[in-house]
């Protein structure tokens, strides 16, 4: 087991410097000057060269790119070129929004979408298979930003049972130990806190957690479908087994590996994807961050924003091939 994770982290690395290269590259291909962004449309041609001086923007690409990686291999991420502010201060106040809302949005894809699929399995071509199987088409061709307006528009302004926007109501106050506000509000024991923060994560969670929800759903269904014509299910019946043990122990467990492929994956998207749910909902995650940056031309806050989502994409997806290892040892074995 430690020399099959030894070499899967040996892999993330070329992914992680193919990441970098590109990440660089591609802030760079945006139309525009970063030296003009700061100090605006006034300022005279002799103070834009000397800004550009003093950032290394008139250096050779190559030499902006190593720059760049002799940083990042220190721990330094460089300094927003707008606030002026450590890009890694910063990433350690929004990243954990973002976290938790992801975390959040995948709670509410798997338990729904995993509990409608083997529901839908066990009772095939029964009215809830045909509602919930419908429900998860028109899942994954909804558009996140329509849903979540409209969501904010029925729950929020008309119904008011839910804050429409933002993480935590202004008139509470909650000391902060980890930036994760539910998790905070649990150990300083703001139980005020704890419920505004919950009801503040609903609508952005449900929105996010939508298309993972259907998708999960459908490979559920047709991976325990599949599961369940095989010789030892029916071996199992006729020992005369429960019903639920069946499912649960011999069925769920072995039709688990595609459905894990695919939460792994969606974990990974969410986090890419959360730009759109944060925007609307006004959540101070890392995806809002690194849009207003792109706008903003903040070189170093996009590609330290960049280089984060993409490290964390591979480390879920280390964890899912090892938990693959886990659940079925022949993978380990190959």
């Amino acid at each position: 087991m430690i020399k099959y994770i030894i070499r899967r982290l040996v892999m993330i690395i070329p992914v992680l410097v193919g990441v970098s290269i590109l990440a660089f590259l591609l802030i760079h291909l945006i139309p525009g000057n970063p030296a003009v962004a700061m100090l605006g449309e006034r300022a005279t041609p002799e103070q834009i060269a000397h800004l550009e001086e003093a950032l290394g923007l008139n250096d050779p690409i190559y030499v902006q790119y190593g720059r760049f990686m002799g940083r990042i291999l220190h721990g330094d991420f460089g300094r927003s070129i707008h606030s002026n502010s450590s890009v890694l201060w910063e990433m350690g106040v929004r990243f954990p929004a973002t976290i938790e809302l992801t975390m959040a949005a995948m709670f509410v894809a798997v338990v729904v979408g995993m509990g409608a699929g083997i529901i839908s399995a066990v009772k095939p071509n029964s009215i809830f298979d045909h509602i919930s199987m419908g429900t998860a088409l028109v899942g994954v061709s909804m558009p996140i930003f329509w849903l979540g307006l409209m969501m904010i528009y029925l729950f929020g302004v008309q119904l008011k049972i839910l804050p429409p926007s933002g993480r935590l109501d202004v008139a509470i106050t909650l000391e902060r130990v980890t930036n994760f506000y539910v998790l905070d509000a649990i150990i300083t024991g703001n139980w005020v806190a704890f419920k505004d923060a919950l009801l503040h994560l609903v609508m952005p969670a449900v929105a996010l957690g939508t298309i993972p929800m259907a998708m999960i759903a459908r490979m559920t269904r047709s991976s325990m479908l599949e599961v369940m014509r095989q010789d030892y299910i029916r071996t199992a019946r006729a020992k005369g087994l429960a019903e639920k043990i069946i499912i649960l122990r011999h069925a769920l467990k072995n039709a688990f590996l595609p459905v894990l492929t695919v939460i792994g994956l969606q974990f990974g998207y969410l986090l890419g994807g959360a730009v759109m749910t944060e925007w609307i909902f006004s959540w101070p995650g890392i995806g809002r961050w690194i849009f207003l940056a792109i706008g903003a031309r903040d070189f170093p806050i996009v590609q330290g924003g960049i280089l984060l989502i993409a490290t964390v994409f591979v480390i879920v997806n280390l964890l899912v091939d090892v938990l693959y290892t886990l659940v079925d040892p022949r993978i380990r074995f190959d």
